[in-house]
């Protein structure tokens, strides 16, 4: 049926109404909120995927250009009331098959690590103060292995720009944990997606110490978006660490007891 012009006016001021709440909603947030607002809805998004296997080649390139490789899988348990669980394990070549890593990454607080280590027969934990070293040798370190919660970190919302065809929120976030090897991670999140896209961690000195980029999203199970391809590379020394991923598969039935520290070693 028709709108009557009289009545047309009020629709119209109560459209204008809600979108300049809308507006002020927003202009309202300071940095700091909004940077913490972008991190909570990325995180809501990605949660409830249960748990999730997935084969892995790291590619370990020195500053020399010389490349090594190696094999591995992975398996990862949400944990709803506590973070994660996650499990990785070295499969090729011989001299590290067998090697795991077992991290309980928890909402707040300290992750729990271990490594087990087939050679010695043995599980050795990582205590605090080592998580910031390499992870087999890779550029990745300790603590950059397993999910990066929400509540730990401090978050600023800097802008957004072009990120290749689509465009990105640029977040500063600063580590809570007063041991970690980070003074700050300014992280590139796709707009609708809300994934990740870059990040560049500076150390204590405040300079660029690595930059890790994410490619070849795919979308699984019609909400999850997972990339394909993980590249850090050390801007002060020149080495990369590519990790690529293939077959991701959902819905394992994992339970936490696939998880105890007991387990390692046990022909995963």
């Amino acid at each position: 049926m028709p709108i009557h012009p009289a009545r047309r006016l009020p629709i119209a001021l109560a459209s204008m109404i809600l979108i300049l709440a809308s507006l002020n909603g927003v202009a309202a947030q300071t940095p700091e909120q909004a940077g913490l607002s972008l991190a909570q809805e990325a995180n809501q998004r990605d949660s409830g995927f249960g748990d999730v296997s997935v084969e892995m080649l790291m590619i370990l390139r020195n500053p020399r250009g010389q490349e090594s490789t190696r094999r591995m899988h992975s398996r990862i348990l949400e944990v709803p009331s506590d973070g994660e669980r996650s499990l990785i394990l070295f499969d090729d070549p011989g001299d590290v098959r067998g090697t795991a890593l077992l991290t309980h990454s928890h909402s707040n607080g300290q992750d729990d690590r271990w490594l087990y280590m087939p050679a010695a027969k043995r599980v050795k934990r990582i205590v605090t103060g080592n998580k910031t070293g390499p992870f087999m040798g890779s550029e990745f370190a300790f603590e950059d292995i397993g999910s990066q919660h929400v509540a730990k970190y401090r978050y600023r919302l800097v802008g957004e720009e072009a990120c290749g065809s689509t465009t990105c929120r640029i977040s500063e976030r600063i580590p809570n944990d007063s041991d970690s090897a980070y003074s700050r991670q300014k992280v590139w999140t796709e707009k609708l997606s809300l994934s990740p896209m870059k990040i560049e961690f500076y150390d204590r000195k405040q300079s660029l110490l690595k930059t890790l980029v994410f490619e070849g999203y795919k979308q699984y199970s019609g909400k999850y978006w997972r990339a394909d391809r993980l590249v850090m590379t050390n801007n002060q020394s020149g080495a990369v660490t590519t990790l690529i991923f293939n077959n991701y598969h959902f819905a394992n039935g994992y339970n936490p007891r696939d998880f105890e520290q007991s387990s390692l070693g046990a022909g995963q």
